[in-house]
């Protein structure tokens, strides 16, 4: 049985993270502007039955999302697996658990599970010996709280997480927990990039909705401190978000052959030190790590691709108004090339994302112009929206390089999901980044591909 990582706990906490809180490759073009895009049909009950449903919004989603990825597998799997996908001969379950006739469900819902099992959950299993085998359920009431706290798609993409898991019952799957669960979001991914560019007919996508994506299904991440190893490991929130936009950049395929033994996690158990500090240096110690790692990564870099030296600029910590070389007075972060100055505003930025993020969000803020550095020592801009998406990109080359133990300094589990929450929560503000038109989920795919890909996707090349 293969559940999403949904429970209350994790939901509430996900909640209050939101409110304190590609190369952008993820090109997404839709046809109209999403005012003007008509509502598409829903799916009559009859024609996609759904054991259990009600005409609540919740099921309508679910029903509307189960038509349209059996449209997208029947398509998709033959070019990808090479035979005809095979529709799920267990059918569908809706529950609510507060809310249960016992005569609607005389032999269960999926594989024989009752329905007060389903609460809070939804899942696909497959256990022939048992009834309604290859089946997905899931719990109507939970999905609308899911909705509620993080947007009206979400339903939808559970549905698409969990029929992943269809598919992987098809094919030759991954063995290890955390890769079954984040191959089956990189599925996710896959579907979700078909229904923004307005092929569903059932469903639809705005732009704008996948930052909510990111913010509230793939924050729902495993524990921090959870071992790879663990049984129904689902993965860090990088891990999670990594394979989701690898699906929704490069398709099914690269779902399909990316998930191997090989496949970098960016989860794993705290130390002993970690687990005193919940993984976060005191604040004095983190800017002497921050001095020492970035021109150590970078010093390293230069030399070795570059074949010359680094020259670092510094690092200041301000209150009050920016330097007087930054554009305005009101920048949050700032690099000056003429002073080779790197600086960030202290109480506005660099202590709040300490105090609600974590240390690695420091880190991350920092590296962004850092980098801008970087490029300006390359001949190359700093001061357009290219310059920013090579920033961020590179940030995630920094991030890859400490998360290696290349760069003077220790990775705490949780470090690199720090840098993709500092993104979707700061990246939108002018004061923190350059007024670039960049959806949060764009910054965190330059991120993920500098991370994975190094310096090749970041554009610097000279």
């Amino acid at each position: 049985m293969h559940c999403t990582a949904w429970t209350r706990r994790a939901l509430a906490a996900a909640a209050l993270a939101v409110l304190c809180c590609t190369s952008g490759c993820a090109s997404i073009v839709i046809g109209r502007p999403s005012s003007l895009q008509p509502s598409p049909p829903t799916v009559a009950p009859g024609d996609v039955p759904v054991a259990g449903a009600t005409d609540e919004a919740a099921d309508v989603t679910a029903r509307n999302a189960l038509a349209d990825l059996e449209a997208f597998w029947s398509a998709t799997f033959p070019d990808v697996f090479g035979t005809e996908f095979q529709p799920l001969s267990g059918g569908y379950f809706s529950v609510d658990p507060g809310n249960v006739d016992p005569s609607e469900f005389p032999q269960g819902v999926g594989c024989g599970a009752q329905p007060l099992d389903v609460e809070n959950n939804a899942f696909y299993c497959q256990a022939p010996n048992q009834p309604h085998s290859d089946a997905i359920t899931y719990d109507r009431a939970f999905l609308a709280e899911l909705a509620d706290n993080f947007g009206r798609f979400i339903p939808a993409l559970v549905m698409a997480h969990e029929f992943g898991h269809a598919v992987q019952a098809r094919v030759e799957s991954p063995r290890a927990s955390i890769a079954i669960e984040t191959q089956a979001d990189c599925f996710a991914g896959s579907w979700t990039r078909w229904v923004a560019e307005g092929n569903a007919e059932h469903s639809h996508l705005r732009a704008p909705e996948l930052d909510e994506l990111l913010r509230g299904y793939l924050k729902l991440r495993d524990p921090v401190g959870t071992s790879t190893a663990a049984q129904s490991a689902h993965g860090s929130y990088f891990d999670r978000v990594s394979a989701f936009q690898e699906g929704f950049d490069d398709g099914a395929t690269a779902c399909r052959d990316h998930f191997g033994p090989q496949r970098v996690f960016t989860q794993g158990e705290f130390s002993d030190r970690d687990i005193l500090t919940h993984g976060n240096a005191p604040y004095d110690e983190l800017w002497t790590i921050i001095e020492k790692s970035l021109p150590t990564v970078w010093g390293q870099a230069f030399r070795q691709v570059f074949t010359e030296n680094f020259t670092e600029p510094s690092i200041d910590r301000f209150r009050g108004d920016a330097p007087g070389c930054a554009p305005g007075p009101d920048r949050e972060l700032v690099y000056c090339g003429d002073e080779k100055l790197v600086a960030i505003d202290e109480p506005q930025l660099a202590g709040p994302s300490y105090e609600e993020i974590g240390d690695f969000a420091v880190a991350t803020a920092v590296s962004i112009p850092y980098s801008l550095s970087v490029r300006d020592q390359l001949g190359l801009s700093t001061d357009d929206e290219d310059a920013v998406r090579s920033a961020v990109c590179l940030t995630g080359f920094y991030a890859a390089k400490v998360y290696k133990g290349e760069a003077k300094a220790e990775i705490s589990p949780g470090d690199v999901d720090e840098s993709v929450q500092f993104l979707l929560t700061y990246g939108n503000d002018a004061d923190v980044l350059a007024a670039v038109k960049l959806s949060g989920f764009q910054l965190v795919d330059l991120f993920r591909n500098g991370f994975l890909q190094g310096l090749d996707s970041c554009g610097i090349d000279r």
